[in-house]
């Protein structure tokens, strides 16, 4: 799963992003400039989302750590991953000026759109692996991208 978010100020996460087999169930992105270039970040950044799964899979201990961190800065925005126990991504893409957001505050983020997937799967009318068109999730995400 793939998700863009913009959050604190409309520009702090421009971009959410939520994939499940690599295939992209919802993108949100406020502002819509440069969707694109933010879509190729995104995708790109998935291949380092697969690295981290992998090294995790080979330590001995099967404690898994939902929250993947960093996955890579680039010089205008840096790149957050997270990993659901059902293998569905999310990515949310910061500008790298906002020094406000912390990691606990990311961790937070990615917290509260687990959740919100999680209660739109309880839907019984969704059909998992289809796009993600739920106004309830979307009004979540969009709290978030507004969330000053």
């Amino acid at each position: 799963m793939f998700t863009s978010i913009d959050f604190q100020q409309l520009t702090a996460v421009p971009k959410l992003m939520s994939y499940y087999n690599n295939y992209p169930l919802y993108i949100k992105t406020i502002p819509t400039d440069n969707e694109l270039k933010f879509q190729y970040t995104v995708h790109t950044s998935l291949d380092v989302v697969e690295e981290k799964i992998s090294s995790v899979g080979k330590n001995t201990n099967d404690l898994r750590e939902l929250y993947l961190g960093l996955l890579y800065p680039t010089e205008d925005y840096k790149v957050y991953g997270y990993v659901t126990n059902t293998k569905v991504k999310f990515v949310i893409v910061v500008e790298s000026s906002n020094t406000s957001l912390r990691d606990n505050e990311i961790r937070g983020m990615f917290r509260k759109l687990h959740n919100g997937y999680v209660d739109m799967l309880c839907n019984p009318f969704y059909t998992p692996g289809e796009n993600i068109s739920s106004r309830l999730f979307d009004n979540t995400v969009l709290s978030m991208m507004q969330q000053d």
